[in-house]
């Protein structure tokens, strides 16, 4: 019996649709070949969505996208819409929904592509961050006192709990194994300032550690991470640290492996629905012109399939676009590929279906 998933699909603003259009190309192809099925849902939110109706995520559109095995997110954000609005509507309220406690970051460089880092190749450059995706300062507490006064007070505090931190850690731990790569499990903090909460993932660290004696371990400050990843990028394998952090380090990786455009990302349920987008956001200024470039989008749609169980159809995409950043573009930046938004999709399709060997 064919096997059948279903994907709600938010293309979101800007280039998202775009982009999501193509992702969706790839995802037909590689169902295709691989022998299984795919239905999508499109829900109609975002920028546009919101301004015209002045809604954001109604608690129906949550139970429908509920019903399906993953989402797959084009971008949000929109440059009439406050900033925060849409975000913590939409993008946050998904993740805590559906507690997507991990954020997934491959961060790759790819045969073909330039990173600004001089001397360093692929080989160099071939690691995952695994951030906490549900707590930190992100989980909105706090709050003002006094606002708009010269004795105004803003307090926004992180929440680290035992639940939280060790979940993380150990689905770190599990998918460094997994990975089978270096087998090194960076631990990323400041527990020399952050004494409170970086104590707390420090020990649990260092305790799940104990089980799973075949993982080398470390821990590095943020500030050296981020001086590491631009210095020695292969000295790290994957990295596990909490929510803001995370953040931060993450949009480094994508420099570091070549640009945005080729930066894909996934919220993680290890034990529920997903989601999965990529890094760059909506772009408006590409916004219609068929320029931007949608590999990141379809490497997030490679990391969904991984994530589903079907690691041929993922392993058919990721070669696929390989073949293409090496082979075909001349640059991964938006108007520099030498293709269209939709020629990178079709190229990568046809690789797909063996049409252009």
């Amino acid at each position: 019996m064919t096997k059948k998933y279903q994907i709600s699909v938010i293309p979101g603003d800007g280039t998202g649709p775009e982009v999501v259009k193509e992702g969706i190309k790839i995802l037909q192809a590689a169902a295709d070949t691989c022998g299984f099925s795919l239905n999508f849902t499109h829900y109609d939110l975002g920028g546009e969505h919101y301004l015209a109706t002045g809604e954001i995520l109604p608690e129906s559109t949550l139970e429908s996208i509920a019903q399906s095995d993953a989402i797959y997110l084009g971008a949000i954000g929109h440059p009439k819409v406050k900033p925060g609005i849409l975000e913590k509507g939409i993008l946050l309220r998904l993740r805590f929904y559906f507690d997507q406690y991990i954020n997934l970051r491959p961060i790759k460089l790819y045969e073909g592509v330039d990173t600004p880092l001089k001397d360093k190749g692929p080989s160099d450059i071939d690691f995952v961050v695994v951030r906490e995706n549900t707590e930190g300062l992100y989980a909105g507490a706090g709050g003002c006192l006094k606002q708009g006064t010269p004795d105004e007070v803003a307090v926004q505090e992180s929440i680290n709990t035992r639940k939280g931190v060790e979940r993380c850690i150990r689905y770190a731990f599990e998918y460094c194994r997994k990975r089978d790569r270096r087998k090194k499990l960076t631990l990323c903090g400041k527990t020399n300032v952050l004494t409170f909460a970086f104590d707390l993932w420090e020990r649990a660290f260092n305790e799940i550690a104990k089980e799973y004696p075949d993982i080398e371990t470390d821990y590095a400050h943020v500030d050296a991470i981020c001086m590491w990843m631009v210095k020695n990028p292969e000295w790290f394998d994957v990295i596990v640290t909490d929510n803001m952090f995370g953040d931060i380090i993450t949009d480094l990786g994508a420099m570091v492996q070549g640009g945005m455009g080729i930066a894909a990302g996934a919220n993680i349920n290890p034990e529920g629905i997903s989601m999965f987008e990529p890094i760059g956001g909506s772009a408006p200024k590409y916004t219609g012109k068929n320029i931007i470039n949608p590999v990141a989008a379809i490497s997030a749609a490679q990391i969904m399939l991984e994530t589903l169980g079907e690691p041929k159809a993922a392993a058919l995409i990721e070669n696929s676009v390989v073949r293409v950043l090496r082979d075909d573009l001349e640059d991964v930046a938006a108007g520099r590929m030498g293709f269209t938004t939709q020629q990178v999709g079709d190229l990568i399709m046809d690789y797909i279906k063996g049409n252009n060997q």
